[in-house]
């Protein structure tokens, strides 16, 4: 079975963005983009909301032509030129972005079938709505957190409207020298909200 993999960055105190959808804040460098684009190997597709997958829509497919573009960037347009992207939305009707799927029923038992399918597990950039909207129901099976050293006092949290526990197990951790620690939780068995 699949599993999905939420990679968000966060500050101290927990927000994954600010209280204007700022990220500026964010302790984000070459040796953590490095420690990240490891889940090129392991995944086959990326799951956003729609707020993050326009902005990636409008961004990603233009750096392979851009000259300026660094290698980092490169790599992962690569990864995103062969993955299978998925944006959970209501409004969204279509997109021009190839080999985009458009989810917009069920959310539990749309990504309880995606799990299921063949493939490598799923990479869910970004999109704290979504990513909250996952937690709650318990289909979150890794995380992976940019902790950066940093505390906002307010803004969008990632772990919010959660009713009950969540047991995690920490299997890797990693500082940088921006001052930013990678945590890296698997879930463990819980019960989630149905």
């Amino acid at each position: 079975m699949r599993k999905i993999i939420l990679f968000m960055h966060v500050s101290l105190d927990g927000f994954a963005a600010g209280p204007n959808g700022e990220t500026g804040w964010m302790a984000h460098d070459r040796e953590a983009q490095a420690h990240v684009q490891q889940l090129h190997a392991r995944t086959d597709a990326a799951l956003f909301g729609r707020v993050t997958y326009n902005e990636m829509a409008s961004y990603w497919p233009t750096v392979l032509s851009n000259p300026a573009s660094s290698q980092d960037d490169r790599n992962h347009a690569e990864w995103h030129k062969t993955a299978r992207r998925i944006v959970v939305s209501k409004t969204l009707k279509h997109t021009d972005w190839e080999n985009t799927l458009i989810i917009n029923g069920n959310l539990k038992e749309e990504i309880a079938k995606l799990k299921a399918q063949a493939g490598k597990d799923i990479w869910l950039m970004g999109s704290p709505t979504l990513a909250q909207s996952l937690i709650a129901l318990g289909l979150i099976d890794e995380y992976l957190l940019n902790m950066s050293p940093v505390i906002l006092g307010r803004g969008k949290p990632l772990f919010a409207n959660i009713d009950h526990k969540i047991n995690l197990e920490l299997v890797e951790s990693h500082s940088y020298k921006s001052g930013a620690v990678n945590l890296v939780y698997h879930a463990k068995p819980t019960k989630p909200v149905s």
